[in-house]
């Protein structure tokens, strides 16, 4: 069983909080690894993993010839609706249903953690893009320096324990050396890490746990723990976060990776 058949309905249960409270606080860290990767204008790029389509809007803005592929069919008709020339399509990163060395630049943000197998969704990735083209793998940084790891607990405990041969958590690619190992088993060549600092802010604690609770695992949570369980524990985890002026408030730093495709 592929990504698209478990994850695609977990996020696309609330496609559109996802879209506008979610997305948009990644923008910065989109922009960063959109210009690691060296997407301009003429480049063909692909998104795997793309979500609503927020990177495929800044790629296009760019200049780039977009294509993105998704797990969930409600967030790729948001695409569809942002992006409407991008080539998007449905599928499963394990199996990308794009022909061999079509693309100068490759992007996943948050994705590769949640295929059923990581290591052939990036030999995936790497099977699509050009010999020597740059690939850019975004994960989580240091649980430390990530303010929303209580979040991620808080869903985390509601969630049935995983099977032995998971992978370890949101944080399991978040240790030094592991996105490289990852990329190096993959048959990719890994060049250059970095990090990015995004801010998780919302207008409000209500609208905070609306945005957290469209996310795959708040989903996969609700099934498990019932809604009640899983909106107490956002609130309690998501409390700590509002500032004076109400809002909810998190930092973050998020890594990414740009390996080249061999």
């Amino acid at each position: 069983m592929g990504s698209a058949a478990i994850q695609g309905a977990l996020w696309g249960a609330a496609a559109d909080d996802w879209a506008t409270l979610v997305e948009p606080q990644s923008a910065s860290l989109y922009g960063a690894v959109l210009g690691a990767v060296g997407v301009t204008s003429g480049i063909r790029y692909l998104d795997a993993g793309c979500g609503a389509g927020l990177a495929l809007q800044l790629a296009l803005a760019r200049g780039a010839v977009v294509a993105g592929l998704d797990a969930s069919e409600a967030l790729l008709d948001i695409a569809r609706q942002r992006v409407p020339a991008g080539d998007l399509r449905h599928g499963d990163l394990e199996a990308l249903p794009f022909g061999t060395s079509s693309f100068d630049a490759v992007t996943s943000f948050n994705a590769v953690q949640y295929a059923a197998d990581p290591v052939r969704a990036l030999r995936e990735i790497g099977r699509v893009a050009r010999s020597g083209a740059p690939v850019g793998i975004v994960t989580w940084g240091a649980a430390e320096r990530c303010e929303t790891r209580s979040v991620l607990a808080a869903i985390g405990a509601l969630l049935p324990p995983p099977p032995p041969a998971a992978a370890g958590g949101p944080f399991a690619l978040s240790e030094p050396g592991a996105l490289e190992l990852l990329a190096t088993d993959a048959d990719l060549s890994p060049a250059q890490v970095g990090d990015v600092e995004v801010a998780f802010d919302f207008a409000d604690l209500d609208t905070a746990v609306r945005g957290h609770l469209s996310s795959g695992p708040a989903r996969r949570a609700i099934d498990a723990a019932g809604r009640d369980a899983v909106l107490a524990a956002l609130r309690s985890a998501l409390e700590p976060s509002v500032g004076a002026d109400g809002r909810s408030r998190q930092t973050n730093v998020f890594r990414y990776l740009v390996a080249h495709a061999r």
